[in-house]
């Protein structure tokens, strides 16, 4: 964003009246004199320049001294936004909280709840194997979509709430991976059978069903094998899972085809025959 003429007069009137300069003593800057809008161009130009830090705390000098203005307003939603540049998630999200609460019918409240989404979002792969956040982004992501679903950010929050959902199913699946290597082959099938169930439309679907192939040959159940075996088949007969898992099955003179009355069974009645009872 260009910085206007009037923008740098503003900027000039802050620098010598309130010493921002570089003065001696490094006070901070009293704002009760200058305008709404001089304060909010003040933390705008920190904001282009890099200084989110100094931004952030400008656009609340805006909402503290002219709380009503509607210059507040728009300064709570930049706050939020030079927060959440500035990777400081918990006071981003408490400011695009503030504006949801204050100003829940305003044409940026869509964006103030995206906002609060994204400090959920980007810390995702920050948590390691604690996926409350996932949970909480999750959330935040279907308030976007159910309750803005017109605005422009309701595809990305669909984009991303895909992308979060396969988070989830990616550490169920990493669990249980390492369950099945230290040869626990009852609570790596647990795992799986998470991703089956709960998480069937990622991308880790064809994965979790091959593992269940290989823990339950591992534990001598052919007929979970082979059942697990008979949903790859059917739904991703041109992955490498099914692959593995036909060389495995049919390696032991087995087919892959459903067998018994398991929890799989009643996946595959319910998934490939359309069939609920």
């Amino acid at each position: 964003m260009r910085v206007s003429g009037s923008l740098r007069k503003s900027i000039l009137v802050l620098l010598v009246a309130g010493g921002l300069s570089g003065c001696v003593d490094n006070r901070e800057p009293s704002f009760e004199n200058f305008s709404p809008k001089e304060i909010y161009d003040r933390a705008e130009y920190e904001l282009e320049t890099g200084n989110l830090e100094d931004s952030a705390r400008y656009f609340g000098e805006v909402e503290r001294l002219y709380p009503y203005s509607e210059w507040a307003k728009r300064a709570l939603i930049m706050q939020a936004y030079a927060f959440h540049w500035d990777r400081n998630y918990e006071e981003s999200r408490s400011a695009a909280q503030r504006y949801i609460d204050f100003y829940p019918a305003d044409e940026d409240a869509a964006y103030a709840q995206y906002l609060l989404a994204l400090s959920y979002y980007d810390q995702i792969d920050d948590v390691g194997r604690d996926q409350g956040i996932t949970f909480q982004a999750l959330q935040a992501l279907r308030t976007v979509i159910e309750r803005y679903p017109d605005s422009e950010y309701a595809d990305s929050a669909i984009l991303k709430f895909d992308l979060a959902f396969d988070h989830l199913a990616g550490k169920e699946m990493e669990i249980g991976r390492y369950y099945l290597g230290k040869l626990y082959y009852a609570a790596s099938i647990n795992r799986f059978r998470v991703v089956v169930e709960d998480f069937q439309t990622t991308s880790h679907t064809p994965e979790a069903l091959h593992r269940l192939v290989e823990a339950y040959l591992a534990l001598g159940l052919v007929e979970e094998a082979q059942t697990a075996g008979a949903i790859l088949g059917y739904n991703y007969q041109g992955s490498e899972w099914y692959n593995d898992s036909y060389v495995l099955l049919t390696g032991q003179g087995l087919l892959l085809e459903p067998v018994g009355s398991s929890w799989l069974s009643g996946i595959y009645r319910q998934s490939i025959q359309g069939k609920w009872l």
